[in-house]
């Protein structure tokens, strides 16, 4: 595999490249741009040259792969019947919230983060609560007297974790997993935790499931996941909803199968079969080049742009950057980077109130478009001092 290697993706339909201006880098969207392993290539070729591409559904071959993915990698032991599907993480969400809760209810969110939580969460009808996380010496924590304050009011229904979490790249222990749990357990809030970004994580650390903490968590967990960031999947439209509750799952399966939503496309199930199966070489020489080029661009910015700062990352390849010293105000911020730099990352301000003055920028790319994107936002932040 030759992750140096730059693959034009402009003219592909793919959303992050899709661009009129074509001067522009986009180190946005959540997806990479490498090649998926020669594994999942052969797989979805040869469902490809089969030349039917009918209706498809899930056969003892996907629940065993991703059941051997949980086991090998997470030492959890799923059973088949807490596997469910959805298109996509926000998809199934919307449909968790519209089958557990009424209009006026509250969902507990951890800005800055993740910013269709904040959509999802008003399309049903429901009220946002923030539990914003406390930045403290170039990291972040969760604010637990806050957040039992906001779980224990009665209309609070839900608690959307993002674990790990996205943008700010903090893989959470199993004591602040437990804390949470806890304080859920006692007041009655069901925790969906997106799990997508689980298998992302950097050298030390190590992704630990929240329904995996405590068994008697479970009952009041929904599990979010998917290959689809793992392996650069993500067109193939396939999530993985792990719903050990019984009534929970039979809820939120009424309304996927009422909307339409309980197939998958032609190419999902071979395409996950192949990756949890054969896909981890692939993935351990993506996390490598990861880490080089997170230690490539804290580098560059320690040098060449201090006033940047690198909110460290524990997992995730979308980097977190303090911008606050450039002395660019919140709302301006995104559209120097896009118009003087002609760089494009997630505007920070989507994230929360507490992305003011950040942008996120993702750093799965060749190091030859990585650095191309670093000498433009030094090059515009240079002639903008110069003013």
């Amino acid at each position: 595999m030759q992750l140096e290697q730059y693959i034009d993706r402009r003219k592909t339909h793919s959303v992050k490249w899709f661009i009129e201006d074509q001067d522009i880098l986009p180190l946005c969207i959540a997806d990479m741009d490498f090649q998926v392993s020669e594994e999942i290539v052969h797989a979805i070729s040869q469902k490809a040259t089969h030349g039917i591409y009918g209706y498809s559904t899930f056969c003892a071959r996907y629940y065993d792969a991703v059941e051997y993915w949980w086991k090998t990698q997470y030492d959890w032991e799923l059973k088949k019947d807490w596997i469910s599907f959805s298109p996509g993480i926000i998809p199934g969400m919307n449909l968790l919230l519209k089958a557990l809760t009424k209009p006026g209810d509250a969902v507990i969110v951890q800005d800055p983060v993740y910013y269709p939580f904040f959509s999802t969460i008003e399309t049903q009808g429901c009220k946002i609560l923030t539990n914003s996380l406390l930045y403290e010496n170039g990291t972040y924590r969760m604010n637990f007297e806050d957040f039992e304050q906001k779980a224990s009011q009665p209309n609070t229904k839900m608690f959307i974790l993002c674990s790990p979490h996205n943008p700010v790249g903090r893989v959470w222990t199993s004591e602040e997993l437990r804390q949470i749990g806890d304080i859920c357990e006692r007041h009655g809030v069901l925790v969906i935790s997106d799990e997508m970004h689980g298998d992302l994580t950097y050298n030390g650390h190590k992704h630990i499931p929240f329904a995996k903490v405590q068994p008697k968590h479970l009952s009041i967990s929904v599990t979010c996941a998917a290959p689809s960031k793992t392996f650069n999947i993500a067109g193939m439209q396939s999530s993985i909803f792990i719903i050990p509750n019984k009534e929970i799952k039979e809820k939120y399966e009424e309304l996927l199968i009422g909307y339409g939503l309980m197939r998958p496309n032609a190419f999902a199930v071979e395409g996950t079969i192949a990756a949890y199966y054969k896909g981890l070489p692939w993935l351990q020489e993506v996390k490598g080049y990861l880490e080089s080029n997170l230690r490539y661009v804290c580098s560059y910015l320690e040098e060449h742009i201090p006033s940047i700062k690198v909110v460290q990352p524990e997992a995730t390849h979308l980097i977190w950057l303090d911008c606050r010293n450039l002395g660019i105000p919140p709302e301006e911020l995104h559209t120097f980077f896009l118009e003087k730099a002609r760089v494009r990352l997630d505007e920070g301000t989507k994230f929360g109130s507490g992305g003011y003055g950040f942008e996120r920028i993702n750093i799965a790319t060749p190091r030859e478009v990585l650095t191309e994107a670093l000498l433009r936002m030094k090059a515009a932040i240079k002639e903008r001092e110069s003013m």
